[in-house]
């Protein structure tokens, strides 16, 4: 819990930069790149100790960069190695906050731009094996942006086989550890599919039957299915 104290700093803090950045003469609006985030050190002290209350501070001041005065900066505009060590100081800072991997998958990691775009899933990724159990619902959400936004099934895949392999606690839903399996489904590799579903039965990992048929009866389509390109969105 973030201390009040440092609620009122962190408040009185931004206040005075809206009022400088207001009552300061502007020629034409320009828009300023993102520089390089904070040390903990520093930032901490500025929270009066208080790393919650600095992660949330550092949240504010990424999500403002974007909506400059005057100067809307689209995300794909960003200085991306820059934005990664931003949600990489929050991490440090708050390593049970959701925001920093959910921003990486859901707004940096959807721009047109597939170098962002991978760079940002990567991270994703890169950080998930430190906490999977609570750090799954960002990978699975990469996993559907490398399928459908970068149309990259070996890619999803990677990720779809880490979720299975590392998320394994009870409040981890059953549909991310059968992501791997309908991707091989639509890879057009339903052996490997059928090997996959086997191992989670044998395993324990899928105990409701309805989930079991519904996956045998996937694999058995996937069987039938007219020949398609691997990589391709379904």
């Amino acid at each position: 819990m973030v201390r009040p104290a440092a609620w009122c700093v962190l408040v009185l803090a931004l206040a005075g930069q809206v009022a400088l950045s207001t009552l300061t003469p502007r020629g034409q609006p320009q828009a300023e790149d993102l520089q390089a985030p904070p040390g903990v050190r520093a930032i901490t002290a500025a929270s009066l100790g208080d790393p919650l209350a600095a992660a949330k501070l550092m949240n504010l001041v990424l999500q403002a960069h974007d909506n400059q005065p005057g100067v809307p900066v689209p995300f794909m505009h960003l200085d991306y190695l820059q934005l990664q060590r931003w949600l990489d100081r929050i991490l440090e800072l708050d390593p049970n906050g959701p925001y920093p991997l959910m921003a990486a998958s859901r707004l940096y990691g959807e721009v047109p731009d597939r170098q962002r775009q991978r760079m940002m899933l990567d991270f994703v990724h890169e950080k998930f094996h430190a906490d999977p159990n609570r750090r799954w619902p960002a990978l699975a959400h990469a996993a559907h942006v490398a399928r459908h936004g970068l149309k990259d099934m070996a890619l999803a895949r990677v990720y779809a086989a880490s979720l299975r392999r590392e998320a394994t606690g009870p409040g981890v839903p059953g549909w991310v550890k059968q992501m791997e399996i309908l991707l091989l489904a639509d890879m057009d590799e339903p052996a490997a599919a059928r090997v996959l579903l086997g191992a989670l039965l044998d395993s324990g990992q899928i105990t409701d039957p309805a989930e079991a048929r519904f996956l045998a009866a996937r694999l058995a389509a996937s069987e039938q299915a007219p020949e398609h390109k691997p990589g391709m969105a379904h």
